[in-house]
């Protein structure tokens, strides 16, 4: 449970020989007593003055008047202890004036049950009361009101004092800009001025040590910079869009009259609070809330910025030598870290500096003061929610619409078939420049196409519907030269003259009979919803078997392999090339109880296939029919969103050369065995055979199985010798990749494009992120870093089409890369958008 702290307000003002302290608190309360200022309070900060600058009189961050020669005889160091003692020894006695009791017994009292309450809550760890010394003029200012002993209890130790300033015309920014900007981390702007005889190295490592829960931007003066380049470099730092909490100054400075203070930005060059009142009232309303200046005579400028409207301001009151406003640094900005409150941490600091240090640096402690605006609670770092985590991840309207556009780009199947088609280009490319080609002596397949030379050699005056006698005659050959697997890629669902349908129901059976032929019968989804199937009279359902030549694609382009059906379902037939495969698996099987069709079987031949693939142990079939050869609970639903996740592609950049050997019908019919298939490459042999059309009629309709050339297919054809010019690509092109990867296990999964976007946009998002958090970095390492990024991108291709040859997965290049470098552009040409949301 958070506590608040009980909050008094002392205005203490000196008329003459006079103080006034006039105590304020709860509703309207308050308590005026008035007291002799001791002259000798006057004497004693003099002298512990000029102690504190003799000892302290090198490497001070300010200009510090000539206190004259200074004598080596001299112990500085016990004159300070000495005087030290004397000025807190007097003030400590002012303040014990009886007049004043009651205003201590006010605050006692109040510290007392305010600590009672919460130990009885079991908190021990939050003040309890805050008071707010006010004084006006410097002389009382400069008196070291933090080390005020109110109460002699147990209950001074959660007494907290600070001071506010006699005028603040600016109410502090009510706006919680960090979380509209979507900030999980709080920005520092830290400005290191005048290092002349300083070191600020230990400043900017004690800033660095919050970079990983803050974003730290360094600003300075640089050699060859002119005033006017400087001034104007810090403005625009402090006035940056994205706003600051916390603005850290490093320097030289020192007190004015009119001006609130100044700083040394550069040698010989300062700037006045004044000066950038406007720009830090900007800041204020962007974010900014508390400031720090670790640097000298503070008490000007932290008037003045908290007239402004900021927080809190933590300054040193007194000149301060560099090593130990390099050790309050750090102490404050450990305690800053470990998420305790600006006040907290500034008293962790001085407590420091006055158990640890105070042999070394003696009085030091005395020194830093906490301004606050009493209308603004305590600024602390926040530690990172995972909602402001989320918010800082979300695109800006610019990424949005860039990448909505990308997405919308990616979900078009038209799109997504030209940029397969392209890659699969590239692939093709990839493989012959890295000879990674497959090469084989003997291709699979060997694809006898019915092309327009063989319909005019065999006289066939309408080749829609084929003539089945011309059929019969191809069978018969393959026949004579031992085809042990034949795929007719023709649908012989009706009936054509009968002395036709009977030579080929012969020609069928004769082959059977002669060497146990394996026939695969193309059938394919009828308007109705049913399958149109080989005539029973043909081909007998107990010795043939059927396969959906079916093809996947977009607007006539095939791309995708078809598919086993996700369930083992008897109404949906296999894949033509996958019963291809398995009929060649099956024929070359090394098994004493080899599998083969007979005529007078009375089982049906589907369901004899089945049965022996399940009581085999061969881990070829186990690799047939393994789960990517089947459709996918994933891809199936994305075809209701008219996508295609994951389903497996044909992978045309293997050249044809590699998956076929084609060969004219007229050219079967008109040689013979030997001059076909010479006797010395009988085991080379192609151990499938697909009969398909190879003319411009072709399909159930007439044109229906000629298709737009793939571009890798029409690569490959170009670098033949001499070139292929054809054009034509028929469906028995396609089934024969088919039945390469269905045997091959060659099944190419493609990531689909929005997957990839949406990491890519992470990957973009986290880069954008990376930069922002390191805007200090020189141009150069940008540079660098970004050409390391496009080296990456480059690298990324590379591995994209090497795993696509070795993995047999397609990530897609192109729209992640965009969406990668949309984001690094975006930036690049306005980095201040990053967290327009």
């Amino acid at each position: 449970m958070t506590q608040t702290a009980t909050i008094f307000y002392l205005k203490i003002q000196q008329v003459e020989k006079l103080c006034l302290f006039e105590l304020a608190w709860g509703i309207g309360q308050q308590l005026t007593v008035s007291l002799p200022y001791p002259e000798s309070l006057t004497i004693s900060y003099q002298d512990w003055q000029q102690n504190y600058l003799n000892f302290y009189h090198k490497a001070l961050r300010g200009r510090v008047v000539n206190t004259g020669k200074l004598t080596r005889q001299v112990d500085w160091h016990q004159k300070l202890v000495q005087a030290e003692a004397k000025l807190v020894f007097e003030f400590h006695r002012w303040l014990r004036h009886e007049q004043l009791y009651e205003i201590r017994a006010i605050v006692a009292q109040a510290a007392k049950q305010k600590t009672e309450s919460l130990l009885s809550q079991q908190n021990t760890d939050v003040p309890t009361v805050d008071v707010f010394i006010t004084c006006n003029c410097q002389d009382l200012s400069r008196l070291p009101w933090e080390a005020w002993e109110i109460t002699e209890f147990a209950a001074s130790s959660k007494i907290r004092i600070a001071r506010q300033p006699i005028n603040i015309r600016n109410t502090t920014a009510t706006l919680n800009y960090s979380s509209k900007r979507g900030r999980s981390k709080a920005r520092i702007l830290a400005i290191l001025g005048d290092d002349t005889g300083l070191n600020f190295q230990a400043d900017k490592e004690a800033v660095k040590f919050l970079s990983p829960i803050a974003e730290v931007e360094f600003v300075g003066w640089q050699p060859q910079e002119s005033q006017a380049e400087l001034k104007e470099k810090i403005v625009k730092a402090i006035t940056d869009q994205r706003g600051w909490d916390i603005l850290f100054f490093a320097g030289h400075s020192n007190e004015t009259l009119n001006t609130g203070g100044e700083i040394a930005i550069a040698p010989s060059t300062t700037l006045c609070i004044t000066e950038i009142s406007q720009p830090l009232s900007m800041a204020k309303q962007r974010g900014l809330q508390f400031a720090i200046f670790n640097s000298c005579s503070g008490l000007s400028i932290a008037n003045a910025l908290i007239d402004l409207g900021l927080s809190q301001v933590a300054v040193m009151r007194e000149p301060i030598h560099n090593q130990v406003a390099q050790e309050f640094l750090v102490r404050f900005l450990q305690s800053l870290g470990e998420y305790k409150d600006v006040h907290e941490s500034l008293l962790s600091a001085c407590q420091f500096l006055k158990l640890e240090k105070n042999l070394t640096y003696p009085s030091t402690y005395l020194i830093p003061s906490l301004f606050r605006h009493p209308g603004a609670p305590l600024f602390r770092l926040k530690r990172s929610s995972l909602r402001q985590e989320l918010i800082r991840w979300l695109p800006t309207r610019r990424e949005a619409m860039a990448i909505s556009a990308l997405i919308l780009c990616s979900l078009q199947l038209s799109n997504q078939r030209f940029l397969i088609e392209k890659r699969v280009l590239v692939q093709a490319m990839y493989r012959q420049y890295t000879n990674q080609v497959e090469r084989q002596n003997s291709p699979p397949v060997l694809l006898v196409e019915i092309d327009e030379d063989s319909i005019t050699k065999a006289k066939i005056s309408n080749p829609w519907p084929m003539d089945r006698s011309y059929l019969a005659k191809i069978i018969d050959q393959l026949t004579t030269i031992n085809a042990k697997i034949i795929g007719i890629d023709y649908l012989l669902d009706r009936h054509q003259k009968e002395e036709n349908d009977i030579k080929l129901a012969q020609t069928l059976r004769s082959s059977i009979e002669k060497q146990n032929t394996w026939f695969v019968f193309a059938t394919s989804r009828n308007p109705a919803g049913g399958w149109l199937e080989a005539l029973p009279e043909l081909a007998s359902p107990k010795w043939r078997l059927q396969g959906n030549v079916s093809l996947v694609g977009y607007n006539r382009y095939v791309t995708h392999v078809t598919l086993l059906p996700s369930q083992n379902s008897t109404k949906t037939p296999l894949p033509f090339g996958y019963l291809l495969a398995v009929a060649h698996l099956l024929n070359f099987e090394k098994s004493e109880n080899l599998l083969l069709p007979q005529i007078n079987s009375s089982v049906d031949w589907l369901l004899q296939v089945k049965n022996h693939i399940a009581q085999t142990t061969d881990k070829n079939f186990f690799d047939l029919f393994s789960s990517l050869s089947r459709l996918q609970p994933l891809t199936k639903f994305s075809y209701r969103l008219g996508q295609m996740w994951l389903h497996p592609i044909i992978d045309f950049s293997i050249p044809p050369e590699a998956i076929f050997v084609r060969l004219p019908a007229w050219q079967l019919l008109e040689s013979d065995e030997s001059q076909l298939l010479p006797k010395t490459t009988l085991e080379k042999r192609p151990s499938i055979v697909i009969i398909a059309a190879g003319y411009k009629d072709a399909g159930l309709t007439p044109g229906e199985d000629n298709f737009p050339l793939p571009a890798a297919v029409s690569y490959w054809r170009s670098q033949k010798e001499p070139p292929n010019p054809s054009r034509a690509f028929t469906g028995g092109e396609v089934h024969t990749y088919m039945v390469h990867h269905f045997l091959k296990q060659r099944l190419v999964i493609p990531i689909p494009n929005l997957w990839l976007i949406g990491i890519a946009a992470l990957l973009g998002k986290g880069v954008v992120l990376m930069l922002e958090n390191n805007s200090n970095s020189k141009t150069q390492q940008k540079e660098i870093i970004l050409s390391s990024l496009f080296l990456l991108t480059l690298i990324y291709a590379l591995a994209s089409l090497q795993i696509y040859i070795s993995a047999a997965i397609l990530l897609p290049w192109l729209l992640p890369s965009l969406t990668f470098w949309i984001y690094i552009f975006l930036y690049s040409i306005d980095p201040k958008s990053t967290f327009d949301n």
